[in-house]
């Protein structure tokens, strides 16, 4: 795992569902098969309604037409992000998109669960509801060591939570890979 993670941020809000992250008709497309799984990446984000795309602009597209690969490395979002089906395509596509990190008020338990064991994004949490007051297409740096997030816009620090024990498995790439390094398996 990175111990800076920067970039561009994309900002959602509440309750962004995993139909909203990779929609079901996208789900027919093999994540082992390079060619295929791009396309996980290209439809990442496809299904959030209009109006809450890119907040707080509205209808800003989270991955270029006819692109894999988004200009966004990092999202920003309120409080049940990820929440409805269990898929871990979901972290997977915005992974595929080229998201590092997601910095929320909170996760559903699955798709949190789903980010750290196949090793795809780092799943941060957050106090303040920043998703209200930052803006797509600024500039974050993420200090992991420091637990901070930095707006590069006013220079304001913010305080990130603790991984915990999860962090030992981010650190090893999943929890399979956990797992060898800890011969589990």
């Amino acid at each position: 795992m990175e111990k800076i993670i920067q970039g561009k941020i994309y900002v959602l809000g509440d309750n962004i569902d995993t139909d909203q992250i990779i929609p079901a008709e996208h789900l027919v497309y093999s994540m082992v098969e390079e060619a295929e799984a791009i396309k996980y990446g290209m439809y990442a984000l496809s299904g959030v309604e209009k109006g809450k795309a890119g907040l707080p602009f509205g209808n800003i597209p989270f991955v270029e037409k006819g692109k894999y690969i988004s200009q966004y490395s990092i999202i920003i979002a309120g409080k049940n992000f990820g929440c409805g089906s269990s898929r871990e395509h979901a972290p997977f596509a915005l992974y595929k998109a080229g998201i590092k990190a997601i910095v929320a008020n909170s996760y559903a338990r699955i798709f949190y669960r789903n980010c750290i064991d196949g090793g795809f994004l780092v799943p941060l949490e957050i106090k303040e509801d920043i998703w209200r007051i930052f803006e797509t297409d600024e500039y974050i740096v993420i200090n992991l060591e420091q637990l901070k997030l930095t707006r590069l816009k006013t220079n304001h620090g913010y305080h990130l939570k603790e991984l915990g024990a999860v962090a030992d498995i981010i650190n090893a790439g999943g929890i399979f890979k956990y797992a060898k390094l800890k011969e589990m398996i």
